[in-house]
């Protein structure tokens, strides 16, 4: 006989989601479906009808965890309908952003994790390496983006302010000499993820994977005509499932995909791996790529070279697209500027992407390995969350189907 378990709320990610689990009385789980729960916010109706600065510094906030992912794909976006070319110097300081915050990202993902891999005698070891780690990049993200949370200097057509020469000299010798530790770290995790026994497949799924590129983003491999969006009710089987939901399911090619560290090892590096093993190895991985090429613009940046562009900001309602690689997987901006005022937002974020595919990767397995499958992916449910619970009669919000937890 069939048992349903509920975990409502899960841990150990940004913001509330739960997870269902039909278990078969060996204890397989035969279907999962995990979902968010957090309450709408309305950030891309906030910056509707306002001046096209006011975007960024508003959908930076989306989320605790990714403001500077979601700062980038906003600007870029905005760059795009207002048709504006950014300077090199301008997108190379972007581009070190964004590797220092993947670099930092992934350590703090490492940080939630660690009870699960890390055993007593190497956690204080692995904590203070995850720490050290964490102040360098962030350090970076400081000096060059002017705030290590919600980077302040990043700005539409570039950044606000090229850095100084001392300051780029500085930088490169601190990510050179952050370099070794970078990869004793994660050696040492990927490591102790291989040993720690999961089931081998355990959330692998046969979904294909989408990624813009290797660390950054580029607008021009997201297909707009290739992407539709679905909602709840249309997804889930459970009309209780569906009704509690408040996230859309986005698809590409009419299939969800997955995206995130794993999905770009995939698609340019050669990685075959999949599952949670594979997803935890992908993400220490990427910390190597991400400081290798932070290193590699610190070399190359002309720091008397001009980083922003002159624009006009009136727009002709062009939709520009902004796709930034955020740690968790492709973030899809998409903004629309005329007369000097934002006519439309949308925002459409890595776990939205993810959430359908996490779903399935629980069956076949005990159902205490479902928490594993949550945390290979990503812990970001504030981002996905766009969709309201209302009464099917009044259309009125339900506000407690949201908050009660």
């Amino acid at each position: 006989m069939s048992e349903r378990i509920v975990i409502s709320p899960t841990s150990r990610q940004e913001g509330h989601a739960e997870l269902v689990m039909e278990v078969d009385d060996e204890g397989i789980v035969t279907k999962g479906r995990y979902f968010s729960i957090t309450p709408v916010r309305g950030l891309e109706k906030m910056v509707t009808g306002k001046a096209p600065e006011t975007a960024p510094v508003f959908v930076q906030r989306i989320c605790g965890v990714c403001p500077i992912p979601h700062t980038l794909a906003s600007v870029e976006a905005i760059d795009d309908s207002l048709d504006i070319e950014v300077p090199k110097a301008g997108r190379l300081l972007r581009e070190l952003t964004l590797a220092a915050h993947h670099v930092n990202s992934h350590a703090i993902h490492q940080f939630l994790i660690a009870p699960d891999f890390v055993p007593e005698n190497l956690m204080a070891d692995a904590i203070n390496s995850v720490s050290e780690i964490r102040k360098n990049a962030q350090y970076v993200v400081d000096m060059v983006a002017g705030e290590g949370i919600h980077p302040s200097d990043v700005r539409i057509g570039g950044m606000a302010d090229n850095i100084t020469e001392l300051a780029r000299k500085r930088l490169y010798a601190r990510l050179k000499q952050l370099k070794p530790k970078l990869n004793e770290h994660v050696e040492l995790m990927i490591g102790l993820i291989e040993d720690k026994g999961l089931p081998k497949g355990l959330g692998a799924h046969n979904q294909p994977t989408l990624a813009s590129h290797q660390i950054y983003g580029d607008r021009t491999k997201f297909d707009l005509d290739r992407f539709t969006e679905v909602m709840p009710e249309s997804w889930y089987d459970d009309p209780e499932i569906a009704k509690r939901a408040c996230s859309t399911i986005p698809l590409y090619d009419g299939r969800n995909v997955e995206v995130g560290p794993r999905a770009r090892m995939v698609e340019f590096q050669g990685f075959k791996e999949r599952g949670v093993v594979a997803q935890h190895v992908a993400r220490a991985l990427e910390m190597k790529t991400a400081l290798a090429r932070a290193i590699e613009i610190l070399d190359e940046l002309d720091t008397s070279a001009p980083v922003r562009a002159d624009f006009d900001e009136r727009g002709t309602g062009k939709l520009g697209i902004g796709a930034i690689e955020a740690p968790r997987g492709l973030d899809v901006h998409m903004a629309k500027v005329e007369n000097g005022r934002i006519q439309f937002y949308n925002a459409l974020v890595p776990t939205t992407w993810n959430i359908p595919t996490m779903g399935p990767a629980t069956e076949g397995f005990h159902h205490e390995y479902g928490p594993h499958v949550i945390r290979a992916y990503d812990p970001c449910l504030s981002c996905a969350t766009h969709v309201m619970v209302v009464d099917d009669e009044d259309r009125s919000v339900i506000r407690d189907e949201m908050i009660t937890l």
